[in-house]
């Protein structure tokens, strides 16, 4: 039987140390606080992060160091496993994605990189399907094949508190920030794999949660109709500081969708960078397994 090492970076919402128990390799991802570089998993937690946005630090992001992720799947290959597959974050949210595939050429084929189009809870069900593939004894060519096969079934909304990090970020303008902060309205982003798109704004977190899930609701309608729910996963995500919260919006999408599983995975460190505190979503995925 082949042996498949699957990869992939902490926007998946797989840490470090959770990659060790399920049997996979994870790649930290960056973030720049104050000019000093950290990385998730190893020397940045989400409570760092968090009390870093409430002291205003400066923050940013990149992408992981070309030499770091080249001497992983060196390592991997040395002790033994046949191939790799990489499943970065999607090409339309980074340019990781891209960089990877070119370095990959020179692997003659023992590493194939994923471009499946999928970010956090949604990245996370593609692991899951690519350690099962491996599992049935796939090469790392057959599971990248498949993979992409399912990369347009899946879907994210994202619900945000603030446009502050937006702003910092360029992708929005003061007045739209101020605006914005003074009649209360939570701006919904969806995407599909791509960029994160404009869905809705309203007045409230109540209203925007609501939103979330009429919108997922839409969804499995829709764009999933006919999918039998064992081969659909809804999650939820977020920027909440407590686990109180984050269990009080997860149990919000279970009461929603009981015929679902639904976990809460906190937004990556990267990505909560963009988001800033407050965030909340869900993402829904057609699986394999």
């Amino acid at each position: 039987m082949n042996r498949t090492a699957i990869v992939t970076d902490t926007n998946s919402g797989i840490s470090p140390m959770e990659g060790k128990e399920l049997g996979i390799f994870v790649v930290p991802m960056p973030v720049i606080i104050d000019g000093e570089t950290y990385f998730e998993g190893t020397s940045l937690d989400h409570a760092g992060l968090y009390a870093a946005m409430h002291e205003d630090k400066d923050l940013s992001t990149s992408q992981p160091a070309i030499g770091e992720v080249t001497a992983l799947w060196d390592s991997i290959l040395a002790q033994g496993y046949d191939d790799i597959v990489y499943i970065p974050m999607s090409s339309g949210l980074s340019s990781s994605c891209a960089t990877a595939t070119g370095i990959s050429d020179d692997y003659d084929g023992r590493v194939q990189v994923v471009d499946n189009h999928r970010i956090s809870v949604t990245m996370r069900h593609a692991i899951e399907d690519a350690m099962f593939l491996a599992g049935k004894g796939m090469d790392a060519a057959q599971i990248r094949e498949e993979l992409l096969e399912m990369a347009a079934q899946s879907v994210v909304y994202l619900g945000v508190d603030t446009l502050k990090y937006f702003k910092k970020n360029g992708r929005a303008s003061a007045a739209a920030v101020a605006v914005a902060s003074v009649l209360n309205l939570k701006p919904i982003l969806i995407t599909e794999g791509g960029k994160f798109e404009p869905h809705a704004k309203v007045r409230g977190l109540k209203a925007c949660k609501e939103k979330i899930i009429e919108a997922a609701r839409m969804e499995l309608d829709t764009r999933f109709a006919g999918v039998p729910t064992q081969k659909l996963r809804i999650a939820t995500a977020g920027t909440l500081e407590t686990g109180e919260e984050a269990e009080a919006w997860r149990s919000m999408v279970q009461e929603s969708f009981p015929a679902f599983d639904v976990i809460y995975d906190p937004l990556s460190c990267s990505i909560a960078c963009h988001t800033g505190i407050g965030a909340v979503g869900v993402g829904i995925s057609q699986v394999l397994n």
